[in-house]
């Protein structure tokens, strides 16, 4: 998804523009009812790790070193549980850094925890990137060269290099296709509010019993039955795709990412009985 910042009006960042910043906006505002003896990051805080502080921001400034890869393939979570793993870190991270009363730690694990668990439920992020990349014999290791992850190799051959990055930037390229795919999310969303999509009690009942990790892999399964992406790819940006975005995508991910500090916050105040 797209994360903006950090702007010269940090505290409205996300009301206009970032839509990692509107969900963080939205699940900080519904979580707040749950907060009791502990202190958790302001949502200032939290967005201070997000645009050139966050995930997005590391493949640019150091790719290749400690850079997160939020991609996952719904269909084989067995193997591709890279995500899952980086989710369960910065949760058991932010849940310690509450604890122990770090409060810009806390900040830092709670921006990159919604990170990942945003990316995770985005459709484009279900695409298998790596896979994708040796279908057009992208043979430079794009995680380690901010070039490389532009340019794409053409393995010693001008035609083969216009032909890859034809494949790659052109019309209904691969990320082309995926970053229209995420300003159109962003667009349709920026006027809502979505003050329907916080956690109900039924919610909170199975994350005592289920954990956040089984309740976020139903969820990433969900979104990937419904073939957003594999319809915008064939129609473009419909009307029910909009539709689709603003009453099942963006509120099940804010519903996400309030779940998954819920469970955070839980722990912390667990250890600190």
């Amino acid at each position: 998804m797209y994360a903006f910042g950090p702007l010269p009006r940090q505290k409205r960042t996300g009301r206009v523009i970032g839509t990692h910043q509107k969900i963080d906006r939205v699940a900080r505002r519904h979580f707040s009812k749950y907060m009791h003896t502990l202190p958790f990051p302001t949502i200032q805080e939290i967005l201070h790790f997000e645009g050139s502080r966050g995930p997005d921001g590391i493949k640019l400034k150091s790719p290749g070193k400690d850079e997160p890869w939020h991609f996952i393939d719904p269909k084989n979570l067995r193997q591709d549980d890279k995500l899952l793993g980086d989710v369960s870190d910065h949760s058991h991270n932010l849940s310690f850094a509450i604890t122990s009363g770090d409060s810009t730690r806390a900040a830092f694990e709670a921006a990159w925890l919604a990170h990942a668990v945003t990316d995770g439920l985005t459709p484009a992020h279900h695409e298998p990137l790596d896979e994708q990349l040796r279908d057009i014999k992208h043979q430079d290791d794009r995680r380690h060269s901010v070039r490389s992850k532009i340019v794409m190799a053409g393995n010693g051959s001008r035609r083969q290099f216009i032909r890859n990055n034809w494949q790659y930037w052109g019309a209904k390229g691969i990320m082309t296709t995926h970053t229209l795919f995420e300003a159109g999310v962003a667009t349709t969303i920026k006027p809502l509010r979505f003050k329907a999509a916080a956690s109900i009690d039924q919610d909170l009942i199975e994350l005592k019993k289920r954990g956040f990790q089984a309740m976020y892999i139903d969820m990433i399964m969900h979104i990937d039955s419904l073939g957003m992406y594999e319809r915008y790819k064939k129609e473009g940006w419909t009307q029910t795709l909009a539709k689709q975005t603003t009453r099942e995508l963006i509120p099940t991910i804010i519903r996400a990412v309030e779940l998954a500090w819920i469970e955070a916050y839980v722990r912390a105040e667990d250890a600190s009985v």
